[in-house]
């Protein structure tokens, strides 16, 4: 195998640090409805797309099968309600809860892969998602303790959670068939529709936002999107599935760090408390569904925050 350029390791750290910015940029543009925040992300990214999928994935964007269509339709409306729901929380609840609630993916995944496709638990899956739960509760409690906003704000960011894994499993058949590249620009080409439809039928204003907006749109296009996941895909190549999602779980840790450096956050005690059992779980659970690496975090690298 080729040496890479660059240490993959040290991508790995850059595409952490770069989706944790996610949440950063959501809250700066607070501004703009979460609709609208969610369509210029993805349909920007869509636009930076066009000219490397005209170039050179413009024959298989034909050869695209019906089924395989009607899959990514699915998946599209699943991404849009996943970044509605997350931008949405991010209103009503503080970045550290938020980005903690969501990143439980990973045991939404397994258990629609249980549901589904008959995957079985063993019984350290089964203890580490008990284990999250209870920092979940923990982090829900303490926030109905600050107001019950807050507590909308952190369930729904576990109903973002529960719609990106539906997202990441018709993903998971869909890219038997077709390249990350032209599944990525078909999902986010629906997504952006889906989205557009949305924000036309709440009468959100499409244009008439600040420079500041624009800017923080197109950030949130470029830095999470492509320099966060495009990162962790390339460095597959060199680095294990299970070490990427690893490495994914400290998102609400960077997240949390940057939203009390730029936005003066704080986190409290239940929220310190709920998230560390949280990712402490997540870190057993990925470790004990390691040898089932198509339901973990790492699916995130198809393109999710």
């Amino acid at each position: 195998m080729r040496f890479p350029p660059i240490n993959p390791y040290i991508a790995v750290v850059i595409g952490v640090i770069a989706v944790s910015t996610s949440a950063i940029f959501v809250k700066l543009a607070s501004g703009a409805p979460a609709g609208i925040i969610a369509f210029y992300r993805l349909f920007l990214a869509v636009l930076i797309m066009s000219p490397v999928i005209l170039l050179k994935y413009k024959e298989e964007l034909r050869s695209v099968k019906k089924k395989d269509w009607i899959l990514a339709s699915l998946a599209g409306v699943f991404l849009a309600l996943h970044f509605i729901l997350w931008f949405e929380s991010l209103n009503y609840t503080s970045v550290a809860s938020s980005v903690v609630l969501v990143t439980l993916q990973p045991v939404f995944a397994f258990i629609g892969t249980y549901l589904f496709f008959g995957e079985r638990f063993s019984v350290a899956a089964i203890i580490s998602m008990l284990i999250t739960l209870v920092g979940s509760f923990i982090i829900g409690w303490g926030d109905l303790q600050i107001s019950g906003l807050a507590l909308l704000g952190d369930i729904l960011a576990l109903l973002g959670a529960v719609t990106v894994t539906g997202y990441f499993l018709l993903g998971q058949q869909l890219r038997r068939n077709l390249s990350l590249m032209t599944y990525t620009f078909i999902v986010y080409g629906i997504s952006s529709i889906t989205l557009l439809l949305y924000n036309l039928i709440l009468g959100n204003n499409l244009f008439h936002y600040s420079a500041n907006h624009w800017l923080l749109f197109l950030a949130l296009a470029i830095i999470p999107t492509f320099l966060g996941h495009t990162l962790f895909n390339w460095a597959l190549k060199w680095v294990s599935t299970s070490n990427i999602s690893m490495a994914i779980v400290f998102e609400p840790i960077g997240a949390t760090f940057l939203a009390y450096l730029i936005l003066g956050e704080t986190v409290t005690s239940s929220q310190w408390l709920g998230g560390s059992i949280v990712i402490f779980g997540l870190f057993l659970f990925i470790m004990s569904t390691t040898k089932k690496a198509h339901v973990t975090i790492s699916h995130r690298a198809n393109g999710n925050d």
